[in-house]
């Protein structure tokens, strides 16, 4: 019997031989994975590299410092990132709530529960499911699975999420049928965003060359 687990197994070896290890996030420090995550809010991500260069350039991109900035100077320092004013006013929100709750100190977040500390990130406006969810994952080591657009066009083509699948039915998914491995679950996202971009294209997909064509 073909169970979802099984399926997501196969997808995730296949995916795994074909690409090898991603070695995801590229980051320093886990806070520049924090920063990272809210600033790659709709750009791509060699935008927000050039705006956490200029903040390591700056001497900025550490908690105290980004924490004294003003919002003005700190959306200043990251525009090549895009939507800067905005993404500026979402990263104070960030840095307020660690500095209030956690007394600044990001490593007594990651060491709530993986709920409590979701809930908490969650809390903070311009903070939603995916991003805090990445914070989780690839800064703090939590097992939770991270979601997004590339996750739901490869798993919808194969049949397993209907179209109009949500964020929490699809995280549901691989949480539900894997076992709660951080190091996997940061492995299979990286690899579901390669082979997104590779292979099963918004437009054009590469089917017939596609590591996951017999699946």
């Amino acid at each position: 019997m073909v169970t979802a687990s099984s399926r997501l197994i196969e997808i995730y070896d296949r995916l795994n031989f074909h690409f090898g290890p991603q070695n995801w996030w590229p980051a320093d420090t886990p806070f520049e994975v924090v920063v990272g995550a809210v600033l790659t809010q709709n750009t791509n991500w060699k935008n927000v590299e050039k705006s956490l260069n200029t903040l390591k350039q700056a001497g900025l991109l550490n908690f105290q410092s980004l924490a004294v900035l003003s919002e003005a100077e700190l959306a200043d320092h990251i525009r090549s990132s895009g939507y800067y004013n905005l993404k500026a006013r979402r990263l104070k929100n960030l840095l307020r709530m660690i500095a209030t709750d956690y007394q600044g100190e990001i490593d007594t977040l990651f060491r709530e529960e993986t709920s409590v500390a979701r809930q908490a990130l969650l809390q903070v406006k311009g903070i939603g499911p995916e991003t805090a969810d990445a914070i989780l994952l690839f800064a703090g080591n939590h097992p939770i699975f991270v979601v997004d657009a590339y996750t739901h066009r490869i798993l919808s083509r194969h049949n397993l999420v209907p179209e109009e699948c949500d964020y929490q039915d699809l995280q549901d998914l691989f949480m539900d049928n894997l076992s709660h491995d951080s190091s996997m679950f940061n492995q299979y996202h990286a690899l579901l965003v390669i082979a997104a971009k590779n292979y099963c294209k918004k437009t054009k997909p590469l089917c017939e060359t596609c590591p996951l064509k017999d699946v």
